[in-house]
């Protein structure tokens, strides 16, 4: 038996991922309410929307908290293991508007990328942490060039940064904005992914997501009046 289904046979591991996930719904919208946001590039996605399609929004994990927070409610799907931790996940962010894909690049990747891939052809949005859901932190992996080509629709990079946060000791450390934190949200220009592009043309959007991401978390910084951090 695998680990997912050692912990979906256990009552008190369900009633477990059920309690820690109306905990962090309840404690994230909290925070979420006090937040302060100043957006650059908003008009990249709306005007996507208005061509008729969908953004693969790419980002990386350690703003995966007020990411979260910023684009609720927008029926964005996204991919979540289907360990334990996957499942309190999809419960948070299920309670935000989100729809979960179960699996990740380490178990079921495949599976959850086609399941993206139907949901975009029915006019969802996806949403990629670049880096997830191990790292190493800040290397992009191929899966959303990958749906950017499937799909014919565009990659939307963007980078979050608080002016005042704290940092998680994780592989990726997380940025958690504090209560009443000015956070800067700073989206980038589609990026296009052609239906005919090979590996080489996968690695090079692969890497250009990376250079991308660099000049957003630059460029959110100086919107929060900051240099680049270390």
């Amino acid at each position: 038996m695998n680990d997912t289904a050692t912990w979906r046979s256990s009552r008190r591991k369900r009633w477990e991922a059920a309690a820690i996930g109306g905990a962090g719904f309840a404690i994230l919208t909290a925070l979420g309410a006090t937040l302060r946001w100043r957006v650059a590039g908003l008009e990249h996605l709306d005007a996507i929307l208005a061509s008729g399609r969908q953004p693969v929004m790419a980002f990386w994990h350690g703003r995966i908290l007020p990411a979260t927070c910023y684009f609720r409610r927008r029926g964005i799907v996204v991919m979540t293991s289907e360990n334990f931790d996957g499942e309190w996940i999809a419960r948070i962010i299920e309670r935000f508007g989100y729809r979960a894909a179960r699996g990740s690049t380490s178990r079921g990747g495949r599976r959850a990328l086609i399941e993206m891939k139907r949901a975009m052809a029915q006019g969802r949005p996806t949403g990629f942490t670049l880096d997830g859901p191990r790292g190493p932190a800040e290397r992009a992996q191929a899966g959303a060039a990958w749906l950017a080509k499937a799909t014919g629709n565009p990659l939307l990079p963007f980078h979050m940064e608080a002016d005042r946060y704290w940092t998680l000791r994780s592989w990726d450390r997380t940025q958690i904005p504090k209560p009443f934190a000015r956070v800067a949200v700073a989206i980038g220009a589609p990026m296009e992914v052609p239906s005919g592009a090979g590996d080489a043309d996968l690695e090079a959007a692969r890497v250009r997501l990376e250079e991308t991401l660099a000049d957003l978390r630059a460029r959110a910084l100086e919107m929060l009046g900051q240099q680049r951090r270390p």
